[in-house]
């Protein structure tokens, strides 16, 4: 019992500590929703997030966070899995249904199959439990990145360059995506992927360097998996197979191209 108490205890002083410690910039321009049943963790993520001045927007439950969808303007959600009643699959799934800003999961489990899921409902980055916070706020500053890349400001609209091939369009600036005319909706990652292979295109994109480009991470074996989950997704918004493409080729052992 005494180590519970001491343990809540050095938990609670590292919260002063970082409250204290926060920037003195006031400005904070990006929205972040967080949500997780598990209070400490909660309460640890935002505190690192407002340090880093993010406007936090944090939720014990799903079903508290719905409501925050409809009356806020959100730019990422940190989605915890593992939680009662809504879980994080259920809330990424009713994200997805209107929004695109970027989703983070967090899972307590180091499995593929809670990872794939993820991704398959339009995750577009995970962090296993326990992680580094420093971590996650660095994968949040890069999801953020490509979001803003790829989603700018309204001023810069006029000057959009837009990349076609074969009926399909992106606009880099407006972040469209249109199909033979009718738009096709993508999240920041199925759209990061589909531009960098459109920049490249009649060129082999290889797997890693499609990583490296989107999470800015090391690449590794299972990393694979992660791109071709978001390269079947992306086929089947855009109605094109493995067996027959018309869009995205896979070249076998390599990579993938347009």
């Amino acid at each position: 019992m005494q180590e519970i108490i001491n343990k809540k205890a050095a938990f609670d002083i590292i919260i002063k500590y970082l409250r204290y410690a926060r920037k003195e910039e006031t400005v904070m321009n990006d929205k972040i929703l967080v949500v997780d049943d598990e209070h400490d963790i909660a309460d640890l993520i935002e505190v690192y997030l407002q340090n880093e001045n993010y406007a936090v927007f944090k939720y014990y439950s799903a079903k508290e966070a719905l409501a925050c969808l409809e009356s806020t303007e959100l730019d990422l959600a940190i989605l915890d899995i593992m939680m009662p009643e809504v879980n994080g699959f259920d809330l990424c799934r009713k994200i997805r249904e209107q929004y695109t800003f970027p989703v983070i999961m967090l899972t307590a489990k180091d499995e593929e199959t809670d990872k794939i899921t993820g991704l398959t409902l339009g995750a577009d980055d995970y962090v296993t439990k326990p992680f580094r916070p420093l971590e996650l706020i660095a994968r949040v500053k890069a999801q953020l990145r490509r979001y803003k890349r790829y989603n700018p400001v309204k001023e810069d609209l006029d000057t959009s360059p837009v990349l076609c091939y074969a009926g399909l369009e992106i606009n880099t600036k407006t972040y469209e995506c249109l199909l033979n005319g009718n738009p096709v909706s993508l999240t920041p990652t199925e759209f990061s992927i589909l531009c960098i292979l459109l920049q490249n295109k009649g060129t082999v994109v290889s797997s890693e360097k499609l990583f490296h480009e989107i999470w800015k991470d090391e690449y590794y074996s299972k990393s694979n998996n992660t791109i071709t989950v978001h390269i079947r997704h992306l086929r089947e918004k855009m109605g094109d197979t493995a067996e027959e493409p018309k869009y995205i080729k896979t070249i076998w052992g390599v990579g993938y191209k347009i």
